[in-house]
């Protein structure tokens, strides 16, 4: 239960930090995120939790967090997770610098080509 909690924690906190980059969460970005909730099958308690550390914790905070809940996964959670903030980053039709400053970590970080995360993103994009 604990890995299923990195992981999907480490989603979200990641998905906020992608989505809040440009400084303006809009309404394709929350509801993207919202299909990743349902997608993934998070759990209120989860999801309230994440909520809580968004009031509660910095940015950074929430960053540092977030990259360490990802490190503990698998790869191929890793790159589950990337593909899902890609599919973010194209939610509001804008992707910002910080966006992709991101996104090329997180392919260093799950050892893939950015190619692969944007093949497997556009598979099944967030409508």
């Amino acid at each position: 239960m604990a890995a299923e909690n990195n992981y999907q924690l480490g989603l979200l906190y990641l998905s906020h930090i992608l989505i809040s980059a440009d400084g303006v969460i809009n309404e394709h970005e929350l509801n993207a995120l919202a299909k990743v909730k349902e997608e993934e099958k998070i759990s209120p308690a989860i999801f309230e939790s994440f909520q809580k550390d968004l009031k509660t914790k910095k940015l950074s905070e929430i960053y540092q967090r977030g990259l360490a809940m990802v490190t503990d996964c698998s790869i191929e959670e890793r790159k589950k997770i990337f593909v899902h903030l890609f599919r973010l980053c194209a939610a509001d039709g804008n992707i910002h610098v910080k966006e992709v400053r991101l996104l090329l970590y997180s392919a260093k970080l799950t050892d893939s080509q950015l190619s692969e995360i944007v093949a497997e993103a556009e598979k099944a994009p967030i409508r």
